[in-house]
């Protein structure tokens, strides 16, 4: 395995280790952090306010259940005893500013900390979870954090948030109202009117058929004028116009629900459900688009002749689909109320086993990826690698196969063939020509030198050479012969053609040689005999 791979393959798996660490690090804030062991040592509020998000969930439910004593107990209890207005009267005068006006942060932004927000540039006691505008008076929902005696940590709604409170609100009629709806709006259902739940359902349905219809006329439009201007196909399907439609309805909702009159408990208890279709809708618009986009990136591999990379795009398109549904569904579970602490850090924990058993496999992904991203070599090349050549006939997720001369198939995994020392034969421009000629020693030195400028010019001015490097020389002088190099470069599409253009530049030299008076020096034994050893032998 190269640098480059290790490189990837820690990567990866620090990434996937980083799961668990976050999740430890929730889990063993006690350890971690004193001020955490401190408060999770203490009492817990029998209210359910220990945390900001905690408090504002418990302050809906009772106003919900038309509870104002039970509300009271999530507003500041120094402010109350401070002031003559009944408890009745803050919770009614806050329910109506909130219905008419208020905008309460989605629950994943209200911290679920002990400690509240410590990000927010506020102090360190007071967190901000929303507003109220009416008409021209701007109200900041606070929340402070306050401890009893018995030194339970609790959150309530903050004296200066319920000070400034109007003494009167408009009171503006309810959605339910307009669609005369208040017969049925003396049942409840699940703590809320179902007249409210009615004239809630009109609304989303409403909305989302108006917002669907200007979508789709937008789409249209966007792809008429395209066409029309690039004369290029407009390659966005009409299968994006549902769930960017559900998007846009789940951004406006809360204002839709608001200036439409819907009940500020309602619009609470609807806010998970709204981020779930957001979250949803938007894991399938991109699912959408990843389609979109690999299908025109595996259009274009075959458009080029690359099919090589056709497998890598399907596991890159199947692994990208994977990590988006996986986070879509941890976000939806979070909207939901489930804590996934646990699960995460089971996950990081099951990844890094994962990733410690499958490491040859994680290795061997990361070389076909490396061997299809920097492209040594295509399927039909032939090349040499390690001490084997062949034609490569295959490039798969995790192996590539090349069929060797003597015609069978090697598998190679793509982690050791990305690793490897690859010759490409298939990407050479040209091909060279290098051989010997042997003249024997009794050439005349004169002859020689005219042969060895009558063959270069030759060979410079035949068809098959090109005029990249031609030359004609003596290598080297030995007892029995003059060996003369000839080296040039041959333009030639593939080995098969150059084997033929070399066959008959060879033959063509050869012609040449026989105007020269030279010879070839060819392999030969002399047996020298004295005069002597004749008469001894004959004897």
């Amino acid at each position: 395995m190269n640098v480059m791979q290790k490189m990837v393959l820690s990567m990866l798996m620090a990434v996937v280790w980083l799961l668990a660490p976050i999740s430890h690090a929730s889990s063993a804030k006690g350890v971690l952090n004193p001020v955490a062991t401190q408060a999770e040592s203490k009492p817990r509020d029998t209210f359910g306010r220990e945390t900001p998000r905690g408090a504002v969930q418990g302050f809906m439910k009772a106003i919900a259940a038309d509870d104002a004593a039970l509300a009271a107990n999530y507003l500041d209890g120094r402010y109350l005893s401070g002031t003559k207005t009944s408890d009745e009267e803050i919770v009614r005068r806050f329910k109506k500013a909130l219905d008419a006006g208020g905008r309460l942060a989605p629950d994943l932004q209200i911290s679920a900390d002990v400690m509240g927000d410590l990000s927010d540039h506020l102090p360190v006691d007071v967190d901000k979870v929303g507003e109220i505008q009416l008409m021209n008076e701007h109200i900041d929902i606070l929340m402070v954090r306050r401890e009893s005696d018995d030194g339970a940590v609790y959150w309530q709604f903050s004296k200066e948030t319920l000070a400034k409170l109007p003494q009167t609100t408009k009171s503006t009629p309810t959605l339910a109202q307009r669609l005369d709806l208040d017969e049925v709006s003396r049942h409840q259902v699940f703590g809320a009117n179902v007249g409210d739940i009615l004239a809630l359902i009109i609304l989303v349905v409403g909305a989302y058929l108006v917002v669907y219809a200007l979508v789709w006329l937008l789409y249209w439009l966007t792809k008429l004028v395209y066409q029309t201007a690039s004369g290029k196909v407009y390659r966005i399907t009409p299968t994006v116009i549902m769930p960017l439609a559900l998007i846009i309805v789940a951004m406006l909702l809360p204002e839709i629900m608001l200036r439409a009159g819907v009940p500020v408990t309602l619009r609470a208890s609807f806010g998970r459900f709204k981020d779930v279709i957001a979250w949803g809708a938007t894991a399938w618009l991109m699912l959408r688009l990843i389609d979109a986009l690999f299908g025109r990136a595996e259009a274009m591999s075959l458009k080029r002749n690359r099919p090589e990379q056709l497998s890598i795009l399907s596991l890159m398109r199947k692994v990208a689909k994977a990590l988006m549904l996986i986070l879509a569904l941890i976000i939806i579970l979070g909207n939901l109320g489930f804590d996934l602490t646990t699960g995460i850090a089971a996950l990081g924990v099951g990844g890094l086993a994962l990733a410690f058993g499958a490491q040859k496999t994680i290795e061997n992904l990361i070389g076909s990826v490396v061997v299809v991203a920097d492209r040594p070599v295509r399927v039909g090349d032939y090349c040499r690698f390690g001490n084997l050549e062949g034609t490569v006939i295959d490039i798969g997720i995790r192996s590539s196969r090349i069929r060797t001369l003597n015609r069978t198939v090697v598998t190679v995994p793509n982690g050791e063939f990305s690793s490897m020392q690859i010759e490409n034969y298939a990407t050479r421009d040209m091909f060279h020509f290098l051989h010997n000629l042997y003249i024997a020693r009794d050439a005349d030195p004169d002859e020689l030198a005219r042969m060895i400028r009558g063959i270069q010019m030759f060979i410079s001015g035949h068809d098959h050479v090109n005029d990249e490097w031609t030359q004609v020389h003596i290598t080297e002088m030995r007892q029995d012969c003059f060996v003369v190099q000839m080296r040039c470069y041959i333009n030639a599409g593939g080995v098969i053609e150059f084997y033929g253009k070399q066959s008959e530049l060879i033959v063509d030299i050869l012609a040449q040689l026989e105007q020269y008076a030279v010879k070839h020096a060819l392999p030969s034994q002399s047996v020298h005999l004295q005069q002597d050893d004749v008469r001894d032998f004959e004897k």
